[in-house]
């Protein structure tokens, strides 16, 4: 077997899996509060990122790492885990889990915006038509396919989800800043970012001990969402002769996560859903193919 056609299956694989997520989310919230969900999932996630690390002998980098590089991990877990999945829980909490999916998905163009902010790069024209593309498909989403209408599910659940795009956007331009290995930078960020979530649910006394069928969605998350998955991505763009040729298959997972979405949770896929997530899709692939940029999630 080519290394291309590994990294097609591992990429493949973490399509996939990223596509369940949504499901996974709708089904672990109506089990257990969106602050427990994150601090049970965080904590299995920080299990599996340190034997990953520690079986591949990254995790000896950390000697190497300067005093700015820890209070960088500590900035990074304060944005993802904790304030990035705190807020995206909420809002699947909130929304029916096809909006909070598609509003979410639009943290791709925001990074557009604050890369403009942030990095000053310079926009043109194909960006600004790309962003607008978007902004219409999150619109539609938002207001089920009645934007004069402003006819919100829930205004707060749809701030949450749209707040959490940025929120990511954040944490992926200063994460490509930050040189060090991925896996165990980010097994970092995540126990400093479980503090956070511990000190959270110590201040708002909102943690529950899950039962069975709660345990098993929350490693669910932890396992796929936080860790395993991310690595399996990873793997497939370093086997890859192209990140483009694995990076392109990003763009199922959000259609794959409305067909689970469906299927599973029995949601009735709206059209404006559809052709709202349709739009943001567009924008993203007009403005990849212009920066030639590779993105996880």
């Amino acid at each position: 077997m080519s290394n291309q056609t590994k990294a097609y299956l591992f990429a493949l694989t973490a399509v996939f899996l990223w596509s369940t997520v949504a499901t996974a989310f709708k089904i672990a919230l109506s089990i257990i509060n969106y602050s427990s969900l994150l601090f049970y999932s965080t904590g299995i996630s920080i299990i599996i990122l340190f034997i990953i690390s520690l079986s591949t002998g990254n995790i000896k980098q950390i000697r190497n790492w300067s005093a700015k590089d820890h209070i960088r991990s500590i900035w990074m877990g304060f944005l993802n885990p904790f304030l990035y999945y705190l807020v995206l829980f909420k809002a699947y909490s909130l929304l029916p889990a096809q909006e909070a999916l598609t509003l979410n998905y639009s943290w791709a163009i925001v990074i557009v915006l604050l890369s403009i902010i942030i990095l000053k790069q310079k926009i043109g024209f194909r960006s600004i038509s790309a962003i607008f593309i978007s902004f219409v498909g999150v619109i539609l989403i938002a207001t089920h396919g009645d934007p004069f209408d402003l006819n919100f599910t829930n205004e707060f659940g749809v701030v949450l989800a749209v707040g959490s795009s940025f929120i990511w956007s954040l944490f992926w331009i200063f994460n490509i800043k930050d040189k060090r290995e991925e896996v165990t930078k980010l097994l970092f960020n995540f126990i400093f970012g479980f503090i956070f979530i511990f000190i959270y649910c110590l201040i708002t006394n909102n943690i529950t001990i899950p039962s069975f069928n709660g345990f098993l969605a929350v490693s669910y998350i932890g396992l796929f969402e936080m860790g395993i998955t991310f690595v399996l991505w990873l793997m497939a763009l370093k086997l890859s002769e192209t990140t483009a040729q694995v990076s392109n298959l990003i763009y199922l997972s959000p259609f794959l996560s409305l067909l689970f979405i469906g299927l599973i949770l029995g949601e009735k896929i709206l059209s404006s859903t559809f052709i709202g997530l349709t739009l943001i899709v567009a924008g993203i692939i007009l403005q990849q193919n212009k920066r030639k940029k590779n993105f996880s999630r």
